[in-house]
């Protein structure tokens, strides 16, 4: 029903549009044939209207992967860069949360880790809304930040590294079966900064799949019941990703050898110093104003890997 839903709003959004395209002829042939040249302001007006619309249509062609209009489940991963890479996570985090904020996204916090001195070691958010998944898989891999440390006593340029990994929400098990039997379940307590966010009861919960060998753990919710749901919902995302990654593994080794626009693992850098700039290098897209793209500005960026990414569709 959701999908018909779906199918139903994008099919009657084009007949809309077909109809004012029509509506427009008309008025032009019409202003031709009485040599009314009033209305051509008018006509000007709708054609451009019109135009940015069809563009705007024309861009969502770009979600036609099996799960680009699912919700999406995000996780960043410090790397290299010690208490700085834990801090540059935690700025991701909230880079992404604005993303999600400033364009209608639902986001929530599913499992976070918190740094030894500063910062997070990783954290698990999910985001909830129409084409999540398309936008945020454009962000799945290493992201490299460069800057002078807050944490140096010398105050000396550091570069940091984090990991993100975005999965598409499933949320059912229509699409991947879970059988009880394939799953063993931990329970602990979690963990927090201290005083009364640490929980004195066992809620936290760690789940191993072990056919795959996959480990999930949540521990954000108050009770064991709905850290455990969300630990299934992310185990079931990343079954997908697997199946995901095994088809397009079948699609490359029949078209043969793909090279992809990226170089080696680094997907984007954030520069802060010695000069201030933003650059993906899968796309070659450029921002000067790296503080406003951590503040959740990431749509020009993501629009362009998007539209690189159809482009090289043979």
């Amino acid at each position: 029903m959701r999908k018909l839903a779906q199918l139903r709003s994008t099919i009657d959004g084009w007949v809309d549009f077909q109809s004012r395209v029509l509506s427009t002829i008309d008025l032009v042939d019409m202003a031709i044939d009485s040599e009314d040249f009033s209305l051509e302001s008018e006509i000007a007006q709708e054609a451009e209207i019109l135009f940015e619309d069809f563009q705007a249509r024309e861009f969502q062609l770009v979600f036609s992967g099996e799960y680009d209009d699912h919700s999406a489940i995000l996780a960043i991963h410090a790397g290299a860069g010690g208490t700085d890479s834990q801090d540059w996570t935690e700025m991701l985090l909230r880079m992404y949360t604005r993303w999600g904020d400033q364009n209608g996204y639902k986001t929530q916090i599913l499992d976070l880790s918190e740094g030894e001195e500063a910062g997070i070691k990783s954290a698990t958010i999910e985001i909830s809304g129409p084409n999540a998944y398309g936008y945020a898989k454009t962000e799945s891999g290493v992201h490299r930040l460069v800057r002078l440390s807050p944490f140096d006593s010398s105050h000396a340029r550091h570069t940091s590294f984090a990991l993100v990994e975005v999965l598409p929400e499933v949320d059912n098990d229509v699409e991947v079966q879970i059988n009880a039997d394939d799953i063993e379940m931990d329970v602990f307590r979690a963990s927090g900064a201290g005083g009364q966010s640490v929980q004195k009861n066992s809620t936290a919960v760690r789940i191993r799949h072990l056919p795959s060998g996959l480990v999930v753990s949540c521990q954000n919710e108050r009770s064991q019941l709905q850290n455990r749901e969300a630990a299934l919902k992310i185990l079931r995302s990343r079954l997908i990703e697997i199946e995901i990654k095994r088809k397009e593994q079948e699609k490359a080794s029949l078209k043969g050898e793909h090279i992809t626009a990226g170089w080696g693992n680094q997907i984007r850098s954030y520069v802060l110093h010695p000069y201030k700039m933003v650059k993906d290098h899968r796309t070659g897209f450029e921002s000067t104003n790296p503080e406003l793209v951590l503040d959740g500005e990431l749509s020009d960026l993501m629009k362009a890997y998007l539209l690189a990414s159809v482009n090289r569709i043979d």
